[in-house]
């Protein structure tokens, strides 16, 4: 059975329970969560080793055959261009349509929001390697560890081939684990969509939130069913870009289901593989960096956001200046949301309003109770970037076995 196909049994499967389950009840709502937790932990659990791995294998790869400057590149370039892509896709298709206005509420605020730069850094360098292992949140700390590897073990190739041989096999073996996990994960996505579908039923019923979802939708399909598409025709000279589309169904329906970017990795990497034919020294180092850096959607549905807030507090119409701070700002601080990979768009959402202030500190407060869909959308965004940007890349680098559809898993 292919992969997709049994995601979307575990979808369907946790939709029925939703609908059937008396989720009202505190013990079932308790087990719900409990169960929920428990598969997203075990999805995150393999990441860590298999960005440390299979990335000192890519990059050691890719070194060794002259690419490693072009493939960071096309890598980089792609990043920012997509981050800056939905970021304006995000305020055109505010300001262009008015959503309505939302209710405003008096909650008080229990908790802070930052993202410290010092501390970022900072967490790039930890007081042991091996801390890379025990945070798994930040995977740009263990990234940094693979990458350090695969480079000095590509300076002297004879002195360090046991080290490469013995890379090279940790690195299949370790994705020989990630598939295992992949397969289970389809299970959990009985308690993952079931959870979702709570969640999303609650915030549908009170009809606020609707025309702000039906435009991350709306904006959703202009993405990934045109432009992205159009993107791989001129630039790849790609004469089927929706089997891309295709082969990335699963990650999506992951991400946008879990609103997890790490969980997601795994699978990715995956279908890269197995689906599209991308060659492991460039699925190990694309997919990693585009997780942690390529997080345009949540540029782009915090510009929305911010904006519908906005204009539910005042009837003035917002300024080009105050929308250029806005769009500028959101975009600059997606480049620091590694170490969130939940929850992303919504920290930054808080920290846009604490920053703008002019009486806005606490105004994120309207949009809590859709946080966990705004930051769904946000993982579905990022997760096709990954999918697209990394087959570019492959192409570029001519790293990449094209393979019919017939053969996707």
């Amino acid at each position: 059975m292919k992969v997709w196909i049994k995601y979307l049994l575990g979808v369907a499967i946790g939709l029925a329970c939703a609908l059937i389950l008396p989720v009202d009840n505190p013990s079932v709502s308790a087990a719900v969560s409990f169960i929920l937790d428990l598969f997203i932990r075990f999805g995150r659990y393999i990441v860590v080793p298999l960005i440390v791995f299979t990335g000192a294998v890519s990059v050691n790869k890719l070194r060794s055959s002259k690419l490693i400057l072009k493939a960071s590149a096309w890598t980089a370039m792609i990043t920012v261009v997509s981050s800056v892509l939905l970021t304006l896709i995000g305020v055109l298709s505010i300001v262009i349509v008015k959503l309505p206005r939302i209710p405003i509420t008096v909650d008080q605020v229990t908790e802070t929001y930052s993202l410290g730069i010092g501390n970022l850094v900072r967490s790039l360098f930890p007081n042991s390697a091996f801390e890379a292992f025990l945070e798994g949140s930040f995977l740009l700390v263990p990234f940094l560890l693979a990458f350090l590897v695969g480079w000095e073990s590509s300076v002297d190739e004879t002195a360090f081939r046991p080290v490469v041989n013995l890379l090279d096999s940790l690195s299949k073996l370790v994705y020989g684990i990630s598939v295992f996990f992949t397969e289970i994960l389809s299970i959990g996505m009985i308690a993952i969509m079931c959870s979702w579908t709570i969640t999303f039923r609650s915030v549908w019923s009170t009809g606020i939130y609707t025309p702000m979802i039906i435009m991350f939708l709306v904006d959703f399909v202009l993405v990934v069913g045109i432009i992205y598409p159009l993107i791989l025709y001129y630039v790849c000279h790609d004469p089927h870009p929706y089997r891309i589309l295709f082969a990335g169904l699963t990650s999506m329906i992951t991400a946008f289901f879990s609103g997890d970017t790490n969980i997601t990795l795994p699978l990715n990497i995956r279908h890269g593989k197995e689906s599209l034919g991308i060659r492991r020294r460039v699925s190990g180092f694309t997919y990693p960096l585009y997780s942690i850096f390529a997080r345009g959607g949540s540029a782009l549905v915090t510009v929305i956001s911010f904006i519908v807030i906005w204009r539910s507090y005042s009837s003035l119409a917002i300024s080009f200046r105050d929308i250029l701070w806005v769009s500028a700002s959101a975009l600059g601080m997606s480049f620091l949301l590694g170490g969130l990979p939940s929850g992303g768009a919504f920290v930054l959402l808080a920290i846009l309003c604490t920053v703008y202030s002019k009486g806005f500190e606490t105004s994120f407060l309207l949009l809590k109770p859709a946080a966990p869909i705004i930051c769904s959308f946000a993982a579905l965004f990022d997760a096709a970037t990954a999918m697209f940007g990394s087959y570019i890349v492959a192409v570029k680098t001519k790293m990449i076995e094209h393979h019919t559809i017939a053969h996707f898993i």
